[in-house]
């Protein structure tokens, strides 16, 4: 294994290796094309899971602090990440966690007002999508959660809501979205039942942008996400990095 500290090159990609990025790098959805899965920010660890074949041009990754796969581009990754140990989480209780949501929340709006609009795969900013704005939200506290919508609603504690009622519901709470079958879509709640969140072109907002679970609220892209309200969860604990299904 590389001597901590050690600047990557291609030649010391090898299986179980561990690495801090120094700067932005893409993550890939597959070996191939253009299609994100997720990005990583400077500062993140990722794993190499398989030694790439000598003629690839990426390398399959697990993101070291939400287990998160995906494939990285070998020539970005070269001399822009050091060798590292593992990672050892920072699993904050309930109430440290409930301390720093006005954090969460402040970090939140400060990104609205930002320029941005509905990146798939988007979570550096200003460019996020849905689930991509709630994981970065939390880390920038230092809570990590889950990168997927779907996982995300798993991970939380199950809060009842249901359209027009938010009596359960705090500040910092996430709403989950999506059909009968999946989650497909989450949000950090507001208050008073407004929620924000990052939303496409299709049925959303193609950026960053305040709703409502109200039927008051009659906006057409508050009317469609109500029609497919799920429910709603409460952070209470950090991921350990641990990769999920």
């Amino acid at each position: 294994m590389p001597t901590l500290g050690t600047a990557l090159t291609p030649e010391q990609l090898n299986k179980g290796s561990c690495w801090t990025l120094n700067t932005d790098v893409q993550g890939y959805a597959r070996s191939h094309g253009s299609g994100l899965a997720t990005q990583a920010c400077a500062g993140r660890g990722f794993r190499v899971l398989a030694d790439p074949h000598p003629s690839a041009r990426r390398v399959r990754t697990a993101l070291i602090e939400d287990g998160y796969p995906c494939w990285m581009a070998i020539d970005e990754l070269n001399n822009q990440a050091v060798a590292r140990s593992n990672w050892s989480p920072r699993l904050l209780d309930t109430a440290s966690i409930q301390g720093r949501l006005p954090l969460v929340l402040h970090w939140l709006k400060n990104a609205a007002k930002i320029p941005n609009t509905y990146l798939w795969g988007g979570t550096i900013g200003p460019d996020l999508d849905c689930s991509g704005l709630v994981q970065t939200a939390f880390a920038s506290q230092s809570i990590w959660l889950p990168r997927d919508a779907y996982q995300q609603e798993r991970f939380c504690s199950p809060v009842a809501v249901r359209a027009g009622n938010d009596q359960l519901l705090r500040p910092g709470d996430l709403l989950f979205f999506g059909t009968a079958q999946r989650c497909t879509h989450v949000a950090i709640h507001l208050e008073q039942g407004r929620y924000m969140h990052s939303s496409g072109q299709e049925h959303g907002r193609n950026g960053i942008g305040i709703d409502s679970i109200h039927p008051s609220d009659q906006h057409p892209v508050a009317c469609h996400y109500r029609s497919e309200l799920r429910g709603a969860g409460r952070v209470t604990r950090c991921h350990d990095g641990t990769t999920l299904p």
